[in-house]
């Protein structure tokens, strides 16, 4: 089964009211994914084609500045581990009037189980869209591509027995497909590292486990790699996603066109390509430039001058030398690498000294010191807004849990660009009408 491109398909299916549509997120970390389905936040105007996307309702916020539209998606449920990827999550769209019980510090593993064992169902009833970014620790090119035979449990920590299990990290996607099969959403979306699709047939046996929920009751269409800078986003960063659609909610004509041999390009549920990488020699005449690491750090202030806590604080890690991952200047005039899930010294350099083969010399010579990315400086090249905050100190005062910048650095890194997750949502629900019955 082949996709056709969706790049001269105008994205204008929506043409009713959808209402409030049900997202459940899974291994939802600081909300990158939650937050591109919500909309409503501000993004480089210089991140957006209207070429492309002529019906995007953006509000101009200045001269760099817009914001992108509220989609119909509603996030009524969240999950994850990590307590601070939690403290961050229900801080920030707690502007959003989301409450924070709505986030769950609990392992997918756990909550399954509560079903499965104790016939308790954690989830809410009417979930409409499932997503969940599955751990890619155990996939991606940087780790140790143990993939399947993951030793880490669900909880992060080595197993017990230091074997591979069902439990184990690396296997979790297992555990999304029993969600899914538990709330049954209208459609589910799964992502991970591109690394996966190298990693043997990692890929079709993932699809494969999808397909079968609920005695092959859902269709997954081939899953694709989508590169972020090619959806305005300054980074690096390619992703794999994974889409799954319910079978008895879906027309006959979605049916037919999701389960033909080259799936309609009407039907294709991947956002069309918005810019072009900064090696297309021939780029379409409907894509713009690239988005800038210059053009992402637009009005940031250095660290001494910032009254911003997320842009004050930045990683003082020594100089590792070039052999090191993290050790590289990033280029302004390009797209950033990819941000990690790292903290100390494995962030990149804003600017590096003479010595150690920096090039920005008249940043230098005119007394800015070398340094390390800022939390801020990470968190624009992933697309979060300036008011998502990512660094506060504690108060015992107020009973205020503090959120550190070595902490800020690991959740910022492990989550998906909210701009790529707008462009996923948004074609949803532009096409959600052509889809579903």
């Amino acid at each position: 089964m082949t996709l056709n491109s969706t790049q001269d398909v105008p994205n204008l299916k929506n043409n009713k009211d959808l209402g409030t549509l049900n997202v459940l997120s899974l291994f939802s970390g600081c909300g990158g994914m939650d937050l591109g389905f919500e909309g409503d936040f501000p993004v480089l105007t210089e991140s957006l084609n209207p070429l492309v996307n002529p019906h995007w309702n953006t509000k101009s916020l200045g001269d760099y500045w817009s914001r992108l539209p509220k989609t119909a998606f509603s996030t009524v449920f969240a999950n994850d581990i990590r307590p601070d990827a939690q403290r961050a999550w229900t801080n920030y769209f707690a502007k959003k009037n989301i409450s924070k019980e709505t986030y769950h510090l609990e392992s997918i593993v756990d909550l399954v189980k509560k079903f499965k064992n104790d016939g308790i169902n954690p989830f809410p009833n009417n979930i409409d869209v499932v997503t969940g970014g599955f751990p890619c620790q155990d996939f991606s090119v940087a780790g140790k591509r143990q993939g399947f035979e993951s030793k880490k449990s669900h909880t992060g920590k080595l197993a017990e027995d230091n074997q591979p299990s069902i439990e184990s990290r690396g296997q979790l996607y297992m555990w999304m497909r029993d969600v899914v099969s538990i709330t049954q959403p209208k459609v589910f979306i799964a992502e991970n590292v591109k690394g996966l699709v190298n990693l043997g047939d990692v890929k079709e046996i993932i699809e494969n486990d999808f397909r079968n929920i609920g005695n092959n009751g859902y269709i997954v269409v081939p899953a694709q790699v989508l590169h972020s800078a090619e959806f305005g986003v300054p980074q690096s960063r390619e992703r794999v996603i994974f889409y799954g659609f319910k079978r008895e909610s879906l027309t006959d004509e979605a049916i037919e066109a999701l389960t033909s041999e080259t799936i309609p390009a009407d039907y294709n549920p991947y956002p069309p390509k918005t810019h072009y990488l900064p090696n297309d020699s021939s780029p379409a005449a409907n894509l713009k430039k690239f988005v800038s690491v210059k053009s992402a750090f637009v009005g940031l202030e250095e660290p001494e001058q910032s009254t911003d806590m997320s842009q004050q604080k930045y990683s003082k890690a020594k100089y590792m030398g070039a052999h090191c991952q993290g050790q590289n200047e990033v280029n302004l005039d390009g797209i950033a690498p990819t941000i990690r899930s790292e903290h100390h010294g494995n962030i990149e350099y804003r600017r590096l000294s003479l010595e150690n083969g920096g090039t920005y010399i008249h940043e230098l010579e005119s007394g800015l010191a070398p340094r390390r990315l800022t939390v801020r400086e990470c968190a624009r090249i992933q697309t979060f807004p300036d008011d998502y905050k990512f660094v506060w100190s504690a108060s015992k005062k107020d009973n205020i849990e503090g959120l550190s910048a070595s902490s800020a650095y690991k959740i910022i890194g492990n989550a998906v660009p909210p701009l790529l997750g707008f462009n996923i949502a948004k074609r949803l629900e532009d096409n959600w009408t052509l889809y579903f019955k």
